[in-house]
């Protein structure tokens, strides 16, 4: 790691809890994370201007529940457009017309069932405002050059700790920081910062990622060249109601209507060539050349060009994502084949899995030993979307050589990202033993990540399609008694995407979703049937209002009786919803519990509760229904960490605490190596919790 480049003195005001380095989707959305968690966060970004770009369509089904946690969804929705059918033309005639998405609704237990076309720079400017309403902006033309943290800093503060000295906790912070260094600005004056973590979302030349000397192995397609630009076009020149796409043997164009404008198209095109095959740089001209040689419009008709640009595909991942206190997210940690529009959404994915995590450790509720199960769980998935995303673009790619192929080849229902999930996790926590030869051996953990074209060892994948690491390099998936195993086909298993499931509020009686009840920075347990209140109470005695929140999901016919100590009365309620809008967290954020009613049974059908319930009233009949029901806990980005019996408390306690601490009557003070030192391993170990065995 550089730690001499750059000028600049630090102060002691110069300090911030975490530094984002890059202002796109993936930046944008970390910092909107951290900072409604209350987390002292800067943004900065080398650009000396927010960018125009808009290479990336838009947020996948995923994206949108994550924007929607975020409370910007409405805002993309409207600044944007569902996606267009698509009208394939060959030899300049149309020959062919697709909707990938004519057989797709939303369902009860996913609001989104498609991709919104927005362009990105929209996208961005929805979320730098929404940053501001946090009172952070993007720090613009700041360019890294910088980094240094010491090696020993682990080591350092626990022999502090242990040694009991009175400046042992504050050495420790001051050893733990991050020193980022930045150019000389226009003013020709450096600057200095210091920081208790540093995420590089700063793109696929990374700065922070080549400082930190992480490799990015992979490979650059060099025969595999597209155009693009944004352009625009004479009115009434081309049905903005379609997106087209012109594929030739010679050569293709694409034209979609970027939405939010009268004229603006997104171009794409195979380049234009020299006498030696070689791809010619993109000009304005050059954009109009190609457009009347396979479309047949005149060139005239492409009015304005810019942001031309040349695309090569582009497949590579760095060795890891982590480096002590500086972690990677987005293109900064992989780069995709450009086929199914996952690159922006897997890196606006990244922040959502990493910003929770370093919130609970920065408020002293969760050991930093929470922060490695960031690699542990992102990894794998940027190793399965490298895979996917290369065998859609071969799809694609073969689909487009025939009459009628076109882009819609790329586009199936793993590019919504619903899907993916991380049963592999240590923080899986229901999870039963792992059949030994369901592993691949230790060649073939995330570290060895595959590429197209190179060789690789098998992967193993989960019935969610996602590639499990190597169980001996996470002892903590290999055995996890935490109660009475749930089959499958009961609902989801722990690491799985919590299900949505439309319901009513109540205590206003409102339409309202589980996902509603998810969003916010809080992890959420939901409590099924009447065994579940127990439950309940004891985790909002024990929580409310330091980041966990209640929800009783009531079957339509099951008698509420009163409010039970995690619940919330009518205006309770109309509070937590203008928490919501507004934006308020922690101590200024309204009632943690709520109460919903599963009128429809889509909840219970999600969760599997209701055969649960069944079983559990038919073994034990009329004696047992008292103690009936199911406990999911839902983690801060929508994945369930938990789902037990209601009678397993000790489960639910004790995964509880090893995301959120013991609750507010034993918070530890934030970032203190000595409490780490009694609390858990140091930094670095995957077993950072110890697994509980069922309660007696």
């Amino acid at each position: 790691m550089d730690a001499d480049r750059g000028a600049g003195t630090v102060t002691s005001t110069d300090v911030t809890d975490v530094l984002v380095v890059g202002a796109g989707p993936t930046g944008l959305v970390l910092a909107c994370d951290l900072a409604r968690r209350g987390i002292a966060v800067r943004i900065v970004d080398r650009s000396p201007a927010p960018p125009r770009t808009s290479r990336a369509k838009g947020p996948n089904p995923r994206s949108l529940e994550i924007l929607d946690d975020l409370g910007v969804a409405e805002a993309v929705l409207a600044a944007g457009s569902a996606p267009l059918p698509m009208l394939k033309y060959r030899d300049r005639a149309p020959v062919a017309q697709a909707d990938p998405w004519a057989g797709s609704a939303p369902s009860p237990d996913a609001a989104y069932d498609r991709a919104w076309l927005v362009a990105q720079w929209r996208l961005e400017e929805i979320l730098r405002t929404r940053l501001a309403g946090y009172g952070v902006r993007v720090e613009l033309g700041r360019e890294v050059v910088g980094l240094t943290q010491s090696p020993d800093a682990p080591a350092e503060a626990e022999a502090g700790a242990e040694a009991g000295a009175e400046d042992g906790p504050e050495a420790d912070a001051e050893a733990s920081r991050v020193v980022v260094t930045f150019a000389e600005d226009r003013r020709g004056e450096g600057a200095a910062l210091r920081a208790r973590y540093v995420v590089g979302c700063d793109g696929a030349h990374s700065s922070v990622r080549k400082l930190l000397g992480i490799g990015f192995e992979g490979t650059t397609r060099e025969d595999q060249v597209m155009v693009c630009g944004d352009v625009e076009l004479a009115e009434d020149a081309l049905d903005r109601g379609l997106w087209h796409q012109w594929f030739d043997e010679d050569g293709a164009v694409m034209l979609c209507p970027i939405p939010g404008t009268r004229t603006g198209w997104w171009f794409q095109a195979g380049p234009e060539r020299d006498g030696r095959g070689r791809p010619l740089v993109p000009t304005a001209d050059g954009f109009r050349r190609l457009l009347a040689h396979h479309t047949g419009l005149p060139g005239q008709a492409l009015t304005r060009a810019e942001l031309l640009s040349t695309y090569r595909v582009n497949v590579r991942m760095a060795d890891r994502f982590r480096a002590g206190r500086v972690f990677l997210a987005g293109d900064a940690a992989h780069v995709h084949a450009i086929a199914g529009g996952l690159g922006m959404n897997t890196g606006i994915q990244d922040a959502f899995n990493l910003g929770w995590k370093l919130g609970e450790v920065l408020a002293g509720r969760a050991d930093p030993g929470l922060l490695d199960t960031y690699e542990e769980e992102r990894l794998p998935v940027a190793t399965r979307t490298l895979d996917l995303t290369s065998e859609r673009l071969r799809a694609t790619l073969e689909a487009i050589r025939r009459p009628g192929g076109g882009l819609d080849s790329a586009i199936t229902a793993d590019t919504t990202g619903l899907g993916v999930g991380y049963r592999w996790s240590s923080l899986a926590a229901d999870r039963t033993h792992l059949d030994a030869s369901s592993h691949p051996d230790a060649s073939s953990h995330p570290d060895a990540h595959t590429h197209p074209d190179r060789t690789h060892p098998a992967t193993v994948t989960d019935p969610t399609g996602v590639p499990h690491p190597d169980a001996r390099t996470h002892p903590a998936t290999a055995t996890q008694p935490t109660g009475a195993p749930l089959t499958a086909d009961e609902g989801p298993q722990a690491g799985d995407r919590a299900p949505d499931a439309p319901c009513t509020d109540a205590a206003t009686g409102a339409g309202t979703r589980l996902h509603r009840v998810f969003a916010g920075p809080r992890t959420t347990v939901l409590g099924f049937g009447p065994g579940s209140a127990a439950v309940l109470d004891e985790v909002a005695a024990t929580y409310g209002g330091t980041g966990v929140r209640t929800c009783r999901v009531y079957a339509a016919d099951e008698d509420r009786g009163e409010n039970r100590a995690g619940e919330q009365s009518q205006d309770q309620g109309e509070e937590q919803s203008a928490d919501r809008r507004e934006g308020r967290t922690g101590t200024e954020a309204g009632p943690p519990g709520c109460a919903v009613i599963d009128a429809e049974g889509h909840a219970a059908a999600a969760y599997g509760t209701g055969a649960s319930a069944r079983a559990a009233a038919s073994a034990g009949g009329a004696a047992s229904g008292a103690r009936t029901g199911t406990i999911v806990v839902v983690r801060p980005d929508h994945h369930v960490g938990l789902r037990v019996p209601a009678d397993d408390a000790r489960s639910v306690r004790e995964y509880l605490r090893r995301l959120h601490g013991t609750g507010h009557s034993a918070a530890r003070p934030p970032e203190r190596s000595s409490e780490r030192s009694r609390t858990g391993p140091r930094t670095g170990s995957r077993t950072w919790w110890t697994p509980c065995a069922k309660a007696d």
